[in-house]
């Protein structure tokens, strides 16, 4: 429904399960429409306008800033979001984040709060993340991520002390899935991942974020902390598993 009060049948071109993202079409012309920015470039205290329809009230348009960029909330392999204080509400997701040129540069996703209203704490997917894809759902493809087959304990600081590796660097094996992925390569329980083709594991970017980011099939270098001793194992990533099936 426009704001006119003009409406369209949509059709559910595709949809992405893992980065919560869906592409509808409708049949129109002459109709107004945005573009997507370059999310990377946006930084902490970067003014935004969010864009959404809280409650089912309407058309809603709030204002504030980027509280910080690349947020993990755990919430799967493209968990990294941009975190904003201006009012995201229920109703909200998929609605536009605006830079102050007008490009989009996240699609309101989800917000973070114990009352279930704003708090000031709201997660924009960035665009960079989003177009890519957008652009495979609208060609009618499926997105395609890699898969390790492990599951994954996150480093404590004490951890890392014991280990003599970096605060806030790599991420530990809690379990290899047999025949998978890992296994193959020889990773086991125990390792700890410190980089993935040459990128660092870290908080940012952790271990399902680069692995996710690698086509399957792909067979890309990994370095592991073993019983002390770094090394490199080489594994062929297969292809991530639907989010159900997850």
């Amino acid at each position: 429904t426009l704001t006119n009060g003009k409406e369209y049948k949509a059709k559910l071109i595709g949809n992405d399960q893992a980065s919560d993202l869906a592409v509808l079409k409708i049949e129109g012309t002459n109709l107004p429409f945005v573009k997507f920015g370059n999310s990377d470039s946006a930084r902490v205290g970067d003014w935004i306008i969010a864009i959404g329809q809280p409650f089912g009230i309407g058309s809603s348009v709030t204002a504030g800033i980027i509280s910080a960029v690349h947020r993990v909330t755990g919430g799967g392999p493209y968990d990294r979001f941009i975190q904003t204080d201006a009012a995201i509400n229920k109703g909200n997701s998929g609605g536009p984040m605006f830079d102050m040129q007008g490009n989009v540069i996240g699609i309101n996703s989800q917000i973070l709060s114990p009352s279930g209203g704003n708090v000031g704490i709201g997660f924009a997917i960035p665009a960079t993340e989003a177009k890519p894809i957008v652009d495979t759902l609208m060609k009618g493809g499926k997105v395609q991520r890699g898969y390790l087959g492990v599951q994954i304990q996150p480093m404590t600081d004490d951890m890392a002390d014991a280990m003599g590796i970096e605060k806030g660097k790599g991420e530990m094996i809690a379990a290899v899935e047999p025949g998978g992925a890992a296994a193959k390569a020889g990773i086991k329980q125990g390792d700890v991942v410190l980089k993935v083709n040459g990128q660092d594991v870290t908080n940012d970017q952790s271990l399902s974020y680069l692995v996710a980011n690698v086509k399957p099939g792909e067979t890309v270098p990994f370095e592991i902390l073993r019983d002390g001793k770094r090394m490199t194992v080489k594994a062929t990533l297969a292809q991530r598993p639907p989010e159900d099936e997850l």
